[in-house]
């Protein structure tokens, strides 16, 4: 028999959710199948089975898991009964080490001289922890109980199979003693109304997107940061973008402006390295990467995720705009991989996409350097060779680490992007 484990994925995560069980309790399952969608922070995987057999579901759906807990059991039908009959579970091992544990002189002694309340105070406990052996639980739950001193064998299990649920002993915890009574709460004079504001608030636990979202912006709030904005000219971008869009769309291809910014930012990259690093604190170091890989950010129905299209630089336009399209549906169906938002190395979020926004300042993609901030293309007022002409303008921005680059190295470096973006022998690579 085999224990299924929620595994390290990598990435720092220490915790997940079971999304879905993609098979039904004491189902025959095959080596490698998927049996169970996990959301992490960072997205929801697909954990398989590491044998063929009959599968035991130890955690509902719903419930939160730690690494290296057991959420089910596979084997034949024979290991999967014995489990039924309260063998090889966590509980019972950690129990069956303290029975065989033997006790120190110190203990040995004071047990001979213990007096009778001590005696069978001792007893209890022990007569509590055998009946918590052949209790659904799992092993977070059991933890949990531990800490905060809940005696399993007393508590209703509201998951499946009667099994014990951390709401259960988030439950357990909040009645109240006997005896206590709520104070009652004092009448609001005539005329005035009553400001209690608990009956109209709803308290709404953030999922594990929204929670490595806090945690990336609590960590990109601590860089030092200052941001250079520029106006650049894209209307002959935009020309071309038009112009190849029904062609692009014959091959299956959804052109926008993006590959061509991402293109202008890894040419610009090569003469500003600074800007495609990161900064090891602890060392005092800034590590130049030698590759480039452009984050996106991308919003998704759970929230914000930075996918990344890695070695930008040997890829051509197209190749591009084929993976920012299937980045793109992946975030929104909540099938990216993590595989797919990792190593980046600056990161460059489409604001204009939104179609709100004239200039802004993105929070750093903690632990780049930079960010740079497209905006909406604007058709407005420009002077060209003495002349009021009509250009399409889009806003831009680069938010930089002052630990590791200056303010003059941001202008150099914003200049250079601008000049490949308004060059159209270098917008013509399509």
């Amino acid at each position: 028999m085999k224990e299924l484990k929620f595994v390290d994925v990598g990435e720092g995560i220490t915790e997940g959710q079971i999304r879905e069980w993609l098979v039904k309790d004491l189902e025959m399952v095959r080596e490698d199948q998927p049996v169970v969608k996990v959301e992490t922070d960072k997205a929801i995987v697909d954990a398989p089975a590491p044998i063929s057999g009959i599968i035991k579901i130890n955690v509902s759906s719903g419930s939160k898991v730690n690494v290296g807990d057991t959420i089910a059991y596979i084997g034949t039908k024979e290991e999967i009964g014995a489990l039924g009959k309260g063998v090889s579970t966590h509980a019972e091992n950690d129990v069956s080490k303290e029975k065989t544990a033997k006790p120190t002189d110190k203990e040995e002694n004071t047990n001979a001289t213990a007096k009778p309340e001590d005696v069978k105070t001792e007893n209890t406990h022990t007569t509590v922890t055998n009946a918590t052996q052949h209790i659904l639980a799992t092993p977070s739950v059991r933890k949990l109980a531990r800490e905060l001193n809940i005696d399993l064998s007393k508590i209703h299990g509201t998951g499946p199979n009667g099994r014990i649920t951390e709401e259960d002993l988030n439950f357990e915890t909040g009645k109240k003693p006997s005896g206590e009574t709520t104070m009652p709460q004092k009448a609001s004079p005539a005329g005035i109304p009553n400001t209690n504001t608990e009956d109209r608030i709803e308290r709404i636990q953030m999922s594990m997107t929204r929670k490595a979202i806090a945690k990336n912006m609590e960590l990109s709030w601590t860089i030092p940061r200052a941001t250079h904005m520029e106006m650049v000219n894209t209307t002959r971008l935009f020309s071309i973008v038009e112009n190849s869009k029904a062609d692009m769309q014959s091959k299956g291809v959804k052109l926008t402006f993006m590959p061509f910014i991402i293109k202008a930012i890894v040419e610009a990259l090569k003469d500003s390295p600074g800007f495609n690093a990161s900064y090891d604190k602890e060392r005092s170091e800034i590590i130049i990467k030698k590759y480039y890989n452009i984050g996106l950010a991308a919003e998704g129905p759970d929230g914000l995720k930075v996918v990344v299209i890695k070695d930008a630089d040997k890829k051509p336009i197209i190749k591009i705009a084929e993976e920012i399209q299937a980045l793109g549906q992946k975030v929104r169906n909540r099938t990216v991989s993590i595989d797919e938002m990792r190593d980046s190395t600056i990161t460059l979020t489409n604001i204009g996409s939104l179609g709100g926004g004239y200039l802004a300042v993105p929070m750093i993609n903690y632990p780049e350097v930079a960010i740079i901030g497209a905006m909406r293309m604007k058709e407005m007022p420009a002077v060209e060779d003495g002349r009021i002409v009509i250009q399409r303008i889009m806003p831009m921005s680069v938010t930089f680490d002052h630990r590791v680059v200056d303010g003059a190295d941001a202008v150099v470096f914003m200049n250079a992007i601008k000049k490949y973006l308004e060059d159209p022998d270098f917008l013509e690579m399509l």
